[in-house]
């Protein structure tokens, strides 16, 4: 294992840039892994960059995110509530709350996010969970499923 990985441009030293996932409903992020768990430490520090204008999946799992904004802003969805997003602020994803990220138009959104090495599959929203989340007409107007 590399002991130092410089940083340039939001990448490292051989960290590869890679795909966010195969397919999916998502716009312009990308997912660099930057430590992947250990016995001591088993858990993933992931990067990810959404473009200006893009956005992550809308999705949820039984396992908890926290994540840190490194760069850009934009918005989150976390559970029933939006919250605008900038430099440095901390996120908490409780197990089974819906979330989704966008960048702001003008702007990437960068962002640091800690898991469990051990971590269940994104659950995708159905029909109906989609009509329940746009109830609330902000969210409406937010989500990109």
């Amino acid at each position: 294992m590399k002991l130092v990985r410089h940083f340039k441009n939001f990448g490292w030293d051989d960290v590869a840039v890679l795909a966010y996932k195969e397919g999916g409903p998502y716009k312009g992020v990308t997912r660099q892994i930057l430590f992947e768990g250990v016995e001591a430490l088993p858990c993933q520090w992931r990067y990810f960059e959404v473009e200006p204008g893009g956005h992550s999946t809308l999705e949820r799992h039984e396992h908890v995110h926290n994540v840190l904004i490194l760069r850009g802003r934009g918005q989150c969805l976390v559970d029933h509530h939006i919250h605008d997003l900038a430099e440095h602020d901390l996120i908490h994803v409780p197990p089974l709350s819906w979330h989704q990220f966008r960048a702001a138009m003008d702007a990437p959104l960068g962002f640091l996010c800690l898991v469990s090495d051990e971590r269940d599959r994104p659950q995708l929203p159905t029909d109906d969970d989609i009509a329940e989340l746009s109830r609330d007409a902000s969210i409406k107007e937010f989500i990109r499923p």
